[in-house]
């Protein structure tokens, strides 16, 4: 296909983004070209828009970033063979090698080589995206668009919840961004109960309550000990299931302290540095199980989603709390980085 496009672009080094022209892609050998029908902003995009110690690491500029999205395929390129014009598909955001040590032992999600769309490659913040045949899922062609598009983020809750195996266990979740709003919808259509949720604004644990959580907590608030509240609700035991999705030093903290003995401790919350942890007391002699999770299952977790969606157990619209136009970037960023924050998931529509 021939022609140009619009595109949020990461020109040169530094904070910010543009909408700029660029030619329209061409599938390569494997490749599909597909037309972005909506596409999702993510924590990583907001770490790249403003061009933190991370981005300035990682992005090599000139860059088209955004790694979220649905669309529908329009051209195919050599070698092809499982997809077709027309087909209606989200982007599975981890490229793979396929051949190294890890993808050879069922581990394509954490590939030795692993390259990320939209980070290491050119996204999907445009009009049009090219991705790997072996990176696309073919949705139902019930799934609405911008369902369909933050599957990505919602996989990413899937994994966590369903390796921690929380059907009938009491469950505390940190973090109250999109991530831990999912995990809670997630854990509730698992069967997880009671589901208790930590996080820092009224207008995201709102949306938790949505989401199924029995009791919230904003750690912000004077005299909120979410500790001593999960002690006191299991009789002194602890929480069966901490689910970590903040990242934060205080949540990681709390959330051993809350944690049982014997109990599970599921990580995906991303640092910003080096944390201290009593291994002693924390892990050995309480005889935890500590799980660490990045991304995906290629595709045992797109599997496990896409049953939770069409089974109507699971509905994670209330997350996405605003839908915008492309060229409106700026102000889904805006609400993004906003001190208050009063925005889940932001979805930009070509």
């Amino acid at each position: 296909m021939q022609g140009s496009m619009i595109a949020v672009a990461k020109r040169a080094a530094g904070s910010g983004a543009e909408l700029v022209p660029v030619p329209i892609p061409a599938p390569g050998p494997c490749e599909v070209l597909v037309k972005v029908r909506a596409t999702a902003i993510c924590g990583t995009d907001v770490h790249i828009f403003r061009w933190d110690k991370w981005a300035a690491g990682r992005i090599k500029p000139p860059l088209i970033f955004g790694h979220e999205f649905s669309g529908e395929v329009v051209e195919t390129g050599p070698g092809v063979t499982k997809l077709n014009v027309g087909d209606y598909v989200s982007a599975e955001s981890h490229i793979p090698c396929g051949s190294c040590y890890v993808c050879k032992n069922g581990q394509k999600h954490i590939c030795a080589d692993l390259k990320i769309l939209g980070v290491d490659t050119q996204g999907c913040f445009a009009e049009y995206a090219v991705i790997p045949e072996a990176c696309a899922w073919r949705n139902e062609p019930s799934l609405p668009l911008h369902i369909a598009a933050i599957q990505e983020p919602l996989g990413n809750a899937v994994y966590t919840v369903m390796e921690a195996n929380v059907p009938g266990k009491r469950t505390l979740i940190f973090g109250d961004g999109p991530a831990g709003l999912f995990a809670t919808g997630v854990a509730r259509a698992a069967g997880a109960g009671p589901i208790w949720l930590a996080g820092t604004f009224n207008f995201a644990l709102a949306i938790g309550k949505t989401m199924g959580a029995d009791r919230t907590f904003n750690v912000r608030s004077p005299g909120v000990d979410v500790v001593r509240s999960v002690l006191d609700d299991t009789h002194g035991t602890g929480a069966d299931v901490v689910i970590e999705m903040s990242g934060a030093p205080k949540a990681i903290a709390e959330g051993f302290s809350a944690l049982r003995k014997g109990g599970t401790f599921v990580a995906f919350g991303i640092p910003s540095d080096r944390i201290t942890l009593d291994l002693n007391n924390d892990v050995i002699f309480k005889g935890a199980t500590i799980i660490g999770i990045n991304g995906r299952l290629m595709f045992r977790t797109w599997l496990q989603m896409a049953n939770l969606l069409n089974s109507g157990r699971l509905d994670p619209s209330p997350v996405v709390t605003h839908q915008i136009g492309l060229r409106e970037f700026q102000k889904g960023f805006d609400l993004m980085t906003a001190p208050e924050r009063t925005c889940g998931k932001v979805v930009m529509i070509p």
